[in-house]
């Protein structure tokens, strides 16, 4: 399998607004459910939002719903999470991957290296 390539993180002020990226190249991962998560420093990594395979269903973790929107794009094999009114407990680093919508776990062990969000107050 060929891990997603996460892009689009930086840093960011409160209140600011940031869009990831998530490049999907393997079958593997394209023909599932989509889902980023996200790890901050010395924290497991945790679920933020998952889109279905057709892109008509969507899930997030409560701290993020109403200011978090994940999308995906098949032609192109992407998924994007628009980030809007970031938090500095959204600082973390962001990844990629199929995912068990129902479950809202990875389905798989390659993880890409990530993405780095920083905000800050």
């Amino acid at each position: 399998q060929v891990s997603p390539a996460e892009s689009g993180g930086g840093l960011v002020q409160a209140g600011e607004s940031l869009r990831l990226s998530c490049l999907a190249s393997d079958r593997a991962f394209r023909s599932n459910a989509m889902g980023w998560f996200r790890q901050a420093p010395g924290k497991n990594r945790e679920f933020v939002a998952a889109v279905t395979l057709a892109g008509s269903n969507t899930r997030y973790a409560p701290s993020v719903k109403g200011r978090f929107t994940i999308s995906r794009n098949n032609a192109q094999h992407t998924v994007s999470l628009q980030m809007d009114n970031l938090k500095p407990e959204d600082t973390a680093v962001y990844f990629c991957n199929a995912v068990n919508y129902t479950q809202k776990t990875g389905l798989y062990t390659s993880w890409g290296r990530g993405t780095h969000v920083t905000v800050s107050l």
